[in-house]
């Protein structure tokens, strides 16, 4: 067995390379992958507002397209909505039933649709994590294209991540006027990668980690 000590130094490395509550992937959020975690929780992107007008789009298929994220939460409640609104201050659309992710790393889904009528517009989806420390938003600003995609390698599941579907209603309060989704396919069964078995870690997740570490070394 790996000294105590050793074992804290290792928990603090990893709490130094901690980063975002969660990181869309795909479509490629706004602000990348490097993203301001204390402005996670402000509605609706986070810490950048979308401009149609000059924000870069990526191309998202409304037959069905693949929404990936990198959770650092234990466990996630997902709200997969869009809207046409240039700055994406509301009318949002849900495009995909309510989702639970148990389970840290990354998470995958495919198959999410937008209304047809939507071909060649652009537009902005919106992924809203329901957490243990609130509300969380991340945006992709996109082009809505006919047809559908298949997805590629940054759709993948971490080990051990279940998910299914779930009621929300904290979530679906966000919806406005927006239309409900009215999908039933089922949430696909993850499927376990190596690639995704070293995510980014949640600084909360860590700390909590650190506290039952010296927790135990109190009782030697």
């Amino acid at each position: 067995m790996a000294p105590l000590a050793t074992i804290i130094a290792a928990t603090l490395s990893l709490l130094s390379t901690a980063s975002a509550h969660f990181v869309l992937l795909n479509p490629p959020s706004l602000e990348g992958t490097t993203l301001d975690d204390k402005k996670e929780g402000n509605a609706p992107c986070g810490a950048l507002v979308p401009d149609l007008t000059k924000t870069p789009t990526y191309d998202f298929h409304v037959d069905g397209d693949f929404v990936s994220v990198q959770n650092g939460h234990p466990q996630s409640n997902w709200l997969f909505r869009a809207t046409l609104e240039d700055k994406a201050a509301g009318n949002w659309t849900q495009i995909y039933p309510l989702v639970q992710q148990a389970g840290i790393g990354n998470y995958c889904q495919v198959m999410v649709t937008a209304p047809k009528e939507w071909v060649g517009k652009k537009g902005v989806i919106g992924i809203v994590g329901n957490a243990p420390d609130g509300l969380l938003y991340q945006c992709a600003a996109v082009n809505f294209v006919a047809g559908t995609t298949t997805p590629n390698s940054d759709c993948k599941n971490a080990t051990g991540v279940a998910a299914s579907f779930v009621a929300d209603s904290t979530l679906t309060g966000l919806l406005g006027t927006g239309s409900p989704s009215t999908t039933t396919a089922p949430v696909p069964a993850p499927k376990e990668t190596n690639a995704a078995a070293s995510p980014r870690l949640h600084l909360g997740v860590l700390a909590g980690t650190v506290a039952m570490v010296l927790a135990g070394t109190a009782l030697l």
